[in-house]
């Protein structure tokens, strides 16, 4: 099989290539049109299983696309390559990637839900990398389909020829061939010259057990085989070529890749750390380093979504750590830095896409290899600058001086700034500014870059963005918006310590610092969501929130309470009013000698986001 298909793709010149995508928002038949163009051109049987292209188990299970995936198509005299792209906002990671291999791409729309807020953000990204962009219609057999307001969607929101629109249905198969067709008729060939020196791309790369790290490559120039000697521009590290081949679906060994190929290779010996895999890096024989120009790449997402995990019994956390970093080694995307808590002792500082994002890594977690963690909201580090001209930055609240030490030897607290960039359509522009200035935004600039669209610059403290500020956004935005940001440095801030107090005793491990304009709100929070997770006593617990010295908060626990009355049924009344001073007064000193016992799994569910 893999030498038939060796020779067929030898004699297909590179003019007959196309490499396109097919991207769409969540749920609008992206997989499901794949899995007919493998029936169409043979690369599966048809009558199999439909998502074959959704390999992880969360895939299949929620019906998204979490990693893009690439499959080799041949079809009558021409070959292409087509990609399965990932079409949430939360992976726009994936898109982009792939938007790097291709010269077209198929902009999938539900007829029946119309364009979407990813199906907008896509189609931008794809229009701003020069991409030929065909539209196609899907889900028309559904009876609540609406082709025409579809249409017409696509003209005035994109000024697409509704004239050239493809109408399919991936679920029937109606009118899907069309659909390939129009890739061949309208997407160019790629360009490229195998007798160049070879430049090839990294697009994206897997973990392997028995292999090390497997590159996905999209060769440009020149060609690659088992035994060639390459050399990464990003790197400076040199490697021997193992094997080389395509994904038909799966990997399937070749003699070699030409120009405007996509496939994969890894190396041998193996290459065994991930982090030497840097997606958009550029690779070319060993000696030709001078001979070519690197290839400009693409630009990797940043975080968006901070979380701290920590494991649910700290025996498991070495055993934890080796599984998160298993799926970060197929998920590129995902940031790990190690911390620590009083209350949870060890674990990590996550960083994600979105929301989504994060909610896929956790189901990943359980399923593939049996764990659980606690989420909880991510704390940010702060500087203090003392008056003696000495300054240092602390990452635990409790390091943060006490209130007589900062009137009396800090100079200034200073916390960590953004610089954020928005882009969103200008109706959502005051909601926007809304969220920005509750989140103690200050804003630079507002700029109509269109007519309907508006360019947003602020400058918001890194606590802010790190409580889930991005998922309001896109809230508020209902997934229209576009954010980005950047370091800012240190910017001198008014912060204080919040404590919590259990009758009047500190729990340093939940301590935190804030800004003193959240200190009431988050105090109250506080307190009513611990008085729910401790058990009641025999005596009252007083809960208190403390910043400065000064309660901000209050509540309390009413004791279990016996009642002493219930043997006197006509006794006199001064006799039932000693027995309960007699109760009150022992309730008094089982309160001063009384401790609170607060469980673990207390400060686990206080915690937890």
């Amino acid at each position: 099989m893999a030498q038939f298909l060796e020779n067929r793709i030898a004699k297909i010149p590179i003019e007959n290539y196309r490499s396109f995508s097919i991207i769409a928002h969540v749920d609008h038949g992206k997989s499901s049109l794949s899995t007919f163009f493998l029936e169409l051109t043979g690369v599966i049987k048809p009558g199999g299983k439909r998502q074959i292209l959704d390999k992880l188990d969360v895939e299949q299970e929620r019906g998204i696309t979490v990693k893009a995936q690439t499959v080799t198509m041949i079809y009558k005299k021409g070959k292409e390559e087509g990609k399965d792209e990932g079409g949430h906002v939360d992976f726009r990671a994936e898109v982009a990637r792939s938007y790097a291999s291709c010269e077209g791409a198929l902009l999938l729309v539900d007829a029946s839900q119309g364009v979407q807020a990813q199906t907008a953000a896509h189609f931008y990204l794809a229009f701003s990398q020069g991409l030929q962009i065909i539209p196609v219609i899907n889900k028309i057999d559904l009876p609540s389909a609406d082709v025409p307001r579809a249409l017409e969607q696509l003209q005035s929101n994109f000024e697409l020829d509704p004239a050239k629109a493809v109408l399919v249905s991936a679920k029937t198969g109606a009118n899907v061939e069309a659909a390939l067709l129009s890739v061949i008729d309208q997407i160019p060939c790629p360009l490229g010259d195998k007798t160049k020196p070879l430049k090839l791309l990294l697009l994206d790369s897997w973990y392997s057990n028995y292999k090390g790290v497997i590159l996905l490559v999209r060769v440009f120039d020149g060609q690659v085989r088992a035994g060639d000697h390459l050399i990464s521009f990003a790197t400076g590290l040199s490697y021997h070529v193992g094997e080389v081949g395509i994904m038909y679906p799966n990997e399937t060994k070749q003699n070699l890749l030409r120009s405007g190929q996509i496939g994969y290779l890894y190396f041998n010996p193996g290459m065994k750390r991930s982090q030497e895999a840097k997606s958009g890096d550029t690779f070319t024989h060993v000696g030709n380093e001078t001979k070519i120009s690197a290839l400009p790449g693409f630009e990797e997402p940043r975080s968006m979504i901070f979380v701290a995990a920590f494991p649910v019994d700290q025996g498991e956390y070495h055993k934890i750590e080796d599984r998160i970093l298993k799926i970060a080694l197929n998920d590129r995307n995902i940031t790990i830095q190690k911390i620590s808590s009083e209350a949870l002792g060890a674990g990590w500082r996550l960083g994600f896409l979105g929301t989504l994002h994060c909610s896929v890594f956790e189901d990943r977690l359980r399923q593939e290899h049996s764990s659980s963690i606690i989420i909880t909201p991510p704390s940010v580090p702060f500087k203090v600058k003392w008056k003696d001209g000495s300054e240092v930055i602390l990452h635990n609240p409790a390091e943060f001086p006490d209130h007589d030490t900062t009137h009396n030897r800090v100079l200034e607290l200073q916390e960590p700034y953004v610089f954020i960039n928005i882009a969103i359509p200008a109706e959502y522009l005051g909601k926007v500014i809304e969220l920005c200035e509750a989140n103690r935004g200050e804003q630079k600039e507002l700029q109509f870059f269109t007519s309907t669209q508006v360019i947003l610059k602020y400058l918001l403290p890194l606590a802010q963005l790190v409580e889930d500020f991005f998922g309001k956004f896109l809230g508020v935005t209902k997934g229209f918006g576009k954010l980005d940001y950047e370091d800012a440095g240190f910017r001198q801030s008014n912060l204080v310590k919040l404590q919590l107090l259990v009758n009047k005793i500190p729990v340093d491990a939940v301590a935190r610092i804030v800004h003193t304009s959240q200190v009431e709100r988050l105090g109250r929070q506080w307190v009513n969501k611990f008085r729910e997770n401790v058990n009641r006593q025999m005596f009252e617990i007083v809960i208190q929130a403390m910043a400065r010295n000064k309660i901000v908060a209050r509540s309390s626990i009413k004791p279990f309470r016996k009642d002493v009355l219930e043997k006197l049924h006509a006794s006199d009344i001064s006799r039932r009013k000693k027995l309960l001073e007699k109760q009150k007064e022992g309730r008094k000193k089982l309160k001063a000698v009384g401790n609170v016992v607060i469980d673990h799994k207390a400060f686990q569910a206080f915690l937890a986001k």
